[in-house]
């Protein structure tokens, strides 16, 4: 296996997010190629039905069909073996002592295309969403904010990962413009409510991650087996209507103050990718159940910030730098948990973190938390101030490895 201090021959600066030990999955096109599979080394992007037609991924089970289809599902279909063997395989060919490819420019103009020139699109069909509550200190300040401060975790927190079933139709690829939504909210505790849009936008900094097939239903996936259910993540923004969602919450959860638009970076960055990067988690307490229990480092160091652009503007303000490792309950505790009643996954589904929050206040990752409830505005560099996110405004995610999600709000529809 690559790693992180192998070379390419193709030039990539160092420091970039997409070096020789990512080559994260994508969707891509250009003016004169169809949307296909492709992946990400420096700043070029490598067109895999290319490699394929040139007769290079022999012996890998590979079809013309799956490296031509406008999203990942049927590669991810094949299972982890294929895609970690496709991945060492692309690695070997780009490695800076194989001359396979190095020394064939004609092979080189049909499978390398210039990032610069592509059009990302959605990497998967998302057949499932869920959305996780999987940070302690997100969790505790929201408990504070809207509870009793000394009892600021519900009962069942510690206890299990908290999520709910989302709404998979609105997940877009970074780049897709959202529009504030319109929806039913009670300004004040004296007045019936009203309809109109959203006062209170906000972001919620997450990462997501994609699954292979799971288990027939009926059969559970433990927290050992969890990984070889797991394809990879992306850094997801779960755009959220905070007043709406405050009116209309009680007593089944999230709904239209969530579904209006989530938005997920393009390129899927593999679980072996990070496997350099794990950390161990926090401990427990109270201990798990047996079924949640798990062993080795499943944590993973990948610094994260957020950036709020005003319209206009070149730069904006970087509001919140946090790290994926704030996490109290992990990835295969998320997937255990989730099939823990035998329900099946299927390639292509999606499933959040929930808000990734760290100790201090620069590390929160919403701007419920950043100006605590609207009571502590954030200055922008222009002299105007955010409570929550304004029209025009541009919200970009970014970490290392992963690149970067943007949207920019528009007006509410009248």
């Amino acid at each position: 296996m690559t790693n992180r201090t192998s070379t390419s021959w193709i030039d990539v600066p160092p420091g970039h997010d997409f070096p020789l030990a990512n080559l994260p999955f994508g969707i891509f096109s250009t003016a004169d190629r169809t949307a296909r599979p492709g992946m990400r080394l420096g700043d070029q992007v490598i067109d895999l039905s290319a490699l394929q037609a040139a007769g290079l991924f022999e012996g890998l089970g590979l079809s013309a069909e799956v490296l031509s289809a406008s999203a990942l599902n049927p590669l991810m279909k094949l299972g982890k073996p294929t895609t970690v063997a496709l991945r060492v395989r692309v690695q070997a060919l780009f490695d800076s002592d194989s001359a396979e490819l190095r020394d064939r420019p004609d092979l080189q103009a049909s499978c390398l295309v210039s990032a610069s020139s592509v059009t990302m699109h959605m990497p998967v069909e998302v057949g499932d969403y869920t959305d996780f509550y999987s940070s302690e200190d997100h969790a505790r300040n929201v408990g504070k904010m809207f509870r009793d401060p000394e009892n600021a975790l519900l009962p069942n927190w510690k206890h299990m990962p908290v999520g709910y079933h989302g709404r998979a139709s609105s997940i877009v690829v970074s780049g897709t413009p959202i529009r504030r939504p319109m929806g039913q909210t009670r300004p004040s505790v004296d007045q019936p409510p009203v309809f109109g849009p959203s006062r209170l936008l906000d972001f919620e900094l997450e990462m997501a991650f994609v699954t292979f097939d799971g288990k027939t239903l009926g059969e559970r996936i433990t927290t050992a087996e969890a990984e070889e259910h797991i394809f990879g993540l992306v850094l997801f923004n779960d755009w959220s209507a905070r007043d709406i969602q405050k009116w209309e919450y009680v007593p089944l959860g999230p709904f239209l103050g969530k579904n209006f638009g989530s938005s997920i970076s393009p390129w899927i960055v593999t679980l072996e990718a990070l496997d350099d990067l794990r950390v161990a988690g926090p401990k427990q307490e109270p201990e798990v159940l047996d079924y949640l229990k798990y062993e080795g480092d499943s944590h993973y160091d990948v610094p994260l910030e957020v950036e709020i652009i005003p319209e206009g503007d070149s730069s904006g303000q970087v509001v919140c730098r946090s790290n994926f490792r704030h996490m109290y309950w992990n990835m295969r505790q998320q997937l255990a948990h989730h099939t823990a009643n035998g329900c099946n996954l299927r390639a292509g589904d999606m499933m959040a973190s929930g808000t990734i929050s760290g100790p201090e206040k620069g590390s929160f990752g919403s701007m419920l938390e950043i100006s605590w409830r609207g009571t502590q505005p954030v200055a922008m560099p222009d002299g105007t101030e955010r409570k929550f996110i304004q029209d025009g405004d541009t919200v970009v995610m970014r970490a290392p490895y992963f690149g970067e999600v943007s949207g920019v709000i528009l007006p509410a529809q009248d």
